[in-house]
């Protein structure tokens, strides 16, 4: 009985989920790890299929029911679950049958894939980021002394022209100099630190909505969906209102564009706990997400779609995303994005407990 006892105890201190099933393929037992990732208690799965929590896939319930009679254990990589809140999740998984009077039971044991290949992807994106602004930096650097030579130039040879005609060609050099040093200066983002005070981040996007209310004329519709629950934070509200309106107004931009039947944009609001940004956790974050049912971004331009001097439009600049992100990186977070034919979802992630001793 002790023995049986120490064995529960140790299923049970598992961070690897696993899961008994019987010959039907229901389930006789869950290990807390197992409930924590499937967002349901194993009184609830029981008396649900395994269709519902495991695969939708028949040939792969075929395996299952395969491995309870012909005793060969199995593994899967990368599969995806749905958790029954939802969640779709990635996971690798092993089937091993065990034996027990004249059938068997299968154990599964499932190992979350989730963190870990966000850690990569989040790690990969700062990484890119943090390169490609160190590049503008240096490359700012030697533009602007250039410009300010030029510039100089041009002012003195003014004073020496007699001909005051010839003065507006000084002038179109000065003011074209004036432009591109504009221009770097953009692409270097925000220039100075974050003026950290109380944030209500629900403040932030119903000003982002009177703007971008003015500016649509009622063409887009604005849809709100808002955890009241999200305390407020240390953060920005200017340079806030900075990161969410440059999204926003991309997404506006593409629906009218491409003319989109019924166009909407979506602000969307949760408190997640538990979130890895980079190789740091987080207790809490605030998850805003901006989703447009839009065309989608081009498949070649997903992956740059943060870099400076990038985009889809023949007009645009390409420098609203990546302010964005720097932005949300000066507030400890992050910007991701996913996109397909009809819905593209920024999602950005601040940390709501902030810190203060330095600011990337």
């Amino acid at each position: 009985m002790l023995r049986k006892q120490t064995h529960k105890q140790i299923l049970e201190n598992l961070s690897t989920s696993v899961i008994l099933l019987d010959d039907q393929l229901c389930i006789e037992y869950m290990n807390p790890a197992a409930e924590m990732l499937l967002a349901a208690t194993s009184k609830r799965l029981s008396s649900v299929g395994v269709e519902q929590w495991l695969t939708q896939d028949a040939s792969e319930i075929e395996v299952l029911k395969a491995s309870v009679y012909s005793g060969h254990s199995y593994t899967r990589r990368e599969a995806k679950l749905i958790s029954m809140s939802g969640d779709e999740l990635t996971v690798d998984y092993s089937v091993n049958p065990i034996p027990w009077d004249r059938s068997s039971t299968l154990l599964i044991e499932i190992q979350a894939r989730d963190r870990l290949l966000r850690i990569e992807r989040e790690e990969e994106l700062l990484s890119h980021h943090a390169t490609t602004r160190n590049l503008v930096r240096g490359m700012a650097h030697e533009i602007k002394n250039p410009l300010g030579g030029i510039r100089g130039a041009a002012q003195l040879l003014e004073r020496e022209l007699a001909d005051v005609s010839l003065h507006e060609y000084t002038q179109i050099i000065i003011e074209e100099a004036d432009r591109l040093r504009n221009l770097v200066d953009r692409l270097l983002g925000p220039r100075q630190l974050p003026n950290m005070t109380n944030v209500n981040i629900h403040a932030v996007l119903e000003r982002v909505c009177s703007l971008v209310s003015a500016e649509s004329a009622g063409e887009i519709e604005l849809k709100r969906d808002y955890d009241p629950s999200i305390p407020e934070f240390m953060g920005d509200s200017e340079q806030l209102i900075q990161a969410v309106l440059n999204i926003v107004r991309n997404a506006m931009q593409a629906l009218r564009e491409n003319m989109s039947d019924s166009p909407e944009i979506l602000l969307r609001t949760r408190a997640k706990r538990q979130v890895t940004l980079g190789a740091e956790r987080h207790r809490l974050v605030c998850c805003l997400e901006i989703i447009d049912n839009g065309p989608g971004i081009p498949e070649g331009m997903k992956q740059m779609v943060f870099y400076p001097m990038i985009s889809g439009r023949a007009e645009g600049t390409g420098l609203g995303l990546s302010i964005a992100q720097s932005i949300i990186n000066q507030h400890h977070g992050l910007i991701e994005c996913a996109s397909e034919p009809g819905m593209t979802r920024f999602s950005l992630f601040i940390p709501l407990e902030q810190k203060h001793d330095d600011v990337r």
